[in-house]
């Protein structure tokens, strides 16, 4: 599925502060360089030796960036106020890493944010490396591109030009969701902070085309995108449940990695036959079962975990601001899917919202 890194990459972030010296020295290398690189956009936009395209993507991501602190009360601080061309098309590498036999994530553990399921590498043979180097460890191991990131507001984050790659609905997701990353974070709840970034990224860019500029060809495609969205979410977590039998199972190493392969192939025939017509936006090919691993599986669940909860909430209130602030500030501590639950609970004295799952 080609464009699934562009999907779930684009919304990666690296932290810079990790848990090995020269992690954090390449790391602060590359983040000064990039510092270093930045050029204001508001200066760009009003330059006429840069490229009509350049400029008015540029253009698009103020816009989004205001709209999110305007419209949704979203705190962009100086992000995406800069800008800095790369000489590679991919900002960094992700690593993620699973268990062979258990849906659970290796770990790293960072200061600030707490642990984290994914390592971002700026260079790409580190990645490799890593990843070769947990394969051997015997976890499932996935890496995948990443187009941006976010420091949490740390550093002035620039846009990078590997993130103007997509298109004009994909850059405003992407906007929204690093600067939801800024505005929210709760420590250590990398599944909540990805899902909840990817619903206001989502649920933004539609609230931005389609109310914001009216543009009605950009607003269909932004809902159509979330449709998709939450259909490949309720797919991916489809496959959870057969894997997680297995797993608990008594079956040898050698019989459970076999019955492993056949759920996944299972899994690949019916995405084929039963969930590809149910798209909408037209960016989802087949699946390969021979590159899927528990790796590859819960990076995608990282990103698509309730969704549709989510968007109960939002259908409930019919504001995204609203359903915004009070999800912001019902889970930023403790348990955050325990607070999601408490906000679905029926009104008193309401009907009871549907909530799909």
């Amino acid at each position: 599925m080609p464009h699934v890194p562009l999907i779930a990459g684009v919304a990666a972030m690296v932290v810079l502060p990790a848990c090995s010296p020269g992690y954090v020295l390449r790391a602060g290398w590359e983040e000064a360089k990039i510092l270093t690189a930045r050029r204001p956009i508001h200066e760009i936009v009003h330059d006429t030796t840069a490229s009509a395209e350049l400029r008015g993507k540029l253009r698009l991501v103020q816009d989004s960036r205001d709209y999110a602190a305007r419209a949704l009360e979203l705190a962009p601080g100086d992000a995406f106020t800069s800008y800095v061309e790369l000489e590679r098309d991919t900002l960094l590498m992700v690593v993620n890493a699973a268990y062979e036999f258990d849906l659970r994530w290796k770990t790293w553990w960072f200061p600030i944010v707490g642990r984290l399921p994914y390592k971002g590498y700026f260079d790409f043979n580190k990645a490799r490396q890593e990843a070769e180097k947990l394969g051997a460890r015997g976890f499932d191991t996935w890496v995948r591109p990443s187009s941006a990131f976010s420091t949490l507001g740390w550093f002035p984050d620039p846009l990078m030009s590997t993130t103007l790659r997509a298109d004009s609905v994909g850059i405003v997701e992407t906007v929204l969701h690093e600067i939801t990353h800024s505005t929210f974070f709760p420590k250590g709840q990398a599944r909540f902070n990805e899902s909840f970034a990817n619903f206001v990224g989502h649920r933004g860019a539609i609230s931005f085309f389609c109310e914001g500029l009216a543009d009605e060809w950009l607003c269909e495609s932004a809902e159509d995108r979330w449709h998709d969205i939450r259909v490949f979410g309720r797919f991916f977590h489809s496959i959870l449940d057969p894997l997680e039998v297995l797993y608990e199972s008594d079956l040898p190493p050698d019989e459970m990695r076999e019955e492993k392969r056949r759920i996944l192939r299972e899994a690949a025939r019916r995405f084929e036959t039963e969930v590809q017509d149910e798209f909408r936006s037209g960016r989802y090919g087949g699946l390969d079962p021979e590159r899927v691993n528990n790796a590859w599986l819960l990076s995608r669940v990282l990103y698509y975990s309730r969704l549709d909860d989510m968007e109960t909430l939002y259908q409930r209130h019919g504001n995204l601001t609203t359903t915004i602030r009070e999800v912001i500030r019902e889970t930023g501590k403790g348990d955050p899917w325990v607070a999601l639950d408490r906000l679905l609970e029926p009104p008193v004295g309401g009907a009871s919202a549907d909530s799909t799952r």
